[in-house]
């Protein structure tokens, strides 16, 4: 809700409403989606680290990163279809075959306005 200016911003919120605005219409399903590779050598790297404890830093950039892709793909659909708002927005991971990562983004596009 803070940050949103009505102009060319996406709100994004992980609600299923938007506490102070109204649905005018609802545009669909919007997604982004990034799939990566894992680098043999950084993952022998992060296994030897697990063992011992302590934050995994190259896989955390990584994610961090696949995150950030994915919203911004996610955005760029909301806002080609003219949404100023995604609703329900969530994330999702799975495993594609033992060397493959996908990271998704989804939710509702819609057009909202303040309630008064």
């Amino acid at each position: 809700m803070t940050g949103y200016s009505g102009g060319g911003d996406v709100l994004i919120v992980t609600t299923n409403e938007v506490p102070g605005y109204r649905v005018e219409t609802v545009l669909g399903e919007v997604f982004g989606l990034t799939v990566r590779s894992r680098n043999a050598v950084r993952q022998m790297g992060s296994g030897l680290k697990s063992m011992f404890g302590g934050e995994l830093k190259g896989l955390t950039k990584s994610l961090v990163t696949s995150r950030n892709e994915v919203l911004a793909r996610m955005t760029d659909e909301a806002r080609a279809k003219g949404a100023n708002a995604v609703i329900a927005m969530r994330f999702d991971t799975s495993e594609l075959g033992e060397v493959w990562t996908e990271i998704f983004a989804y939710g509702t596009a819609a057009r909202i306005s303040p309630l008064h």
